[in-house]
């Protein structure tokens, strides 16, 4: 049977919800969610996970970089593997559903292949990723580049807040730094990488549907601007003499909205940060720093806009007659997710009535990493308000349920076409 019996989806569906609500108490911000790799609360996550892993009939295990890997193994002894998961590491002050419950889910569908007696042709593996956010060490993607043998042996030099470097985490949570290498998945053992998200965005509730099919994940590319001026004296510099860098700032950053809305295939930009030097009220600032944010469906749209913001800076500095500097802090292209599982995903959410459109995803996400290896569907669920990043993230259950569904079904066609 394709489809679900209802009661054991909300029975199942159900539990990763309340699993979601224990998770959120593993944090090590006071009254807020925060889990950052290779802490003590990643490790005491990784250890609830693997039990939960283990209650659903998976063998379980660790891998090099701290991901938690959970297994129904095939009775084909040449079977590849499907692997279906998300991220349980989260930003500061989080939400509870922010990549674990795409975990939790993937956790709920192999304990139904158990209480169900289905036999996979494939490994069905699940994986809780160690770092997607990138909150400890500032490199995101950190357990997913790993499995895609793009993990850096720079990485390991670099050091949190307090001083300690990735190093010298990894040998106190328990691994070997140099291991790195031996979580490299191999394609050729690969079927697929499935992953279950909340949407982070207000897509799907504008068009009042629980789930969607994921086309696409946007590329990004990260940089920090300096305009560099002159300061002085707010009272004794006339205005014509005046080199205001943050001025100059200001007038970029109206810039860079009109780009973007001006823009043709949905692309964005964002200025989330802005500082001004020396930031006394009585002295034009002479130097001021921004942050910028731009991202597109695809490659020569993600150029085009940037190409246009680089044009507009430059105007903007030879007519104030300031300098300018320009560092990217992080750049990642485009992705597509493939076509036949956007159609098995699709095909699911027919099955169970669910009239799902297609829809890029303007986050980042694993799969974007996982990509580089094997083939990668999404599937994501409505986000009420659009809220993500923040406590009051939120899901409807009735999605959940209707997620887990579509999951099993897809399992099945997956299941039949492997035979």
């Amino acid at each position: 049977m394709e489809l679900l019996n209802n009661t054991l989806a909300a029975k199942y569906s159900e539990r990763a919800l309340s699993r979601c609500k224990i998770l959120s108490e593993i944090s090590e911000m006071e009254g807020g969610i925060l889990r950052q790799y290779l802490s003590k609360e990643h490790k005491a996550c990784n250890l609830t996970v693997s039990d939960w892993m283990t209650e659903a009939g998976m063998t379980t295990w660790q891998d090099s970089v701290g991901n938690q890997w959970g297994r129904i193994v095939s009775a084909n002894p040449n079977a590849k593997r499907l692997i279906i998961g998300s991220h349980l590491d989260t930003v500061p002050n989080a939400g509870a559903y922010d990549g674990i419950l795409g975990v939790l889910l993937a956790v709920e569908l192999a304990a139904l292949v158990t209480e169900l007696q289905i036999e996979l042709p494939f490994h069905l593996d699940v994986v809780g990723f160690c770092d997607e956010e990138g909150t400890r060490f500032a490199t995101t993607l950190i357990g997913s580049k790993a499995l895609a043998g793009e993990f850096s042996p720079d990485w390991l030099a670099l050091t949190d807040v307090n001083g300690v470097s990735m190093e010298q985490a990894m040998t106190e949570f328990g691994l070997t730094p140099n291991d790195y290498s031996s979580s490299a998945l191999k394609p050729e053992e690969l079927i697929a990488y499935w992953e279950a998200h909340i949407e982070q965005g207000p897509v799907l509730e504008s068009v009042d549907q629980a789930l969607g099919v994921v086309t696409a994940i946007a590329g990004a590319k990260r940089a920090i601007i300096s305009f560099i001026g002159h300061s002085g004296h707010a009272g004794t510099t006339p205005m014509h003499l005046r080199k205001d860098s943050l001025a100059a700032a200001a007038e970029f950053i109206v810039s860079i909205e009109q780009l973007a809305k001006n823009s043709k295939n949905g692309e964005v930009a964002t200025v989330g940060q802005i500082e001004a030097k020396p930031g006394a009220t009585n002295v034009i600032p002479g130097k001021t720093l921004m942050s910028l944010d731009i991202r597109a469906q695809n490659a020569p749209d993600l150029d085009a806009l940037l190409s246009d913001i680089r044009s507009s800076v430059e105007k903007i500095v030879e007519e104030r007659n300031l300098a300018f500097d320009w560092q990217w802090t992080h750049q990642a292209g485009a992705v597509d997710c493939d076509e036949e599982i956007q159609q098995l995903f699709k095909s699911a959410c027919v099955a169970n009535s669910e009239d799902s459109p297609f829809l890029p995803s303007g986050a980042g996400h694993d799969a974007m990493a996982i990509a580089k290896v094997c083939p990668i569907g999404m599937l994501f669920l409505r986000s009420p308000k659009g809220i993500s990043h923040h406590p009051s993230e939120s899901v409807i259950d009735g999605d959940v349920t209707k997620a887990l569904s579509v999951l099993y079904t897809a399992l099945i066609k997956q299941k039949n076409a492997s035979l």
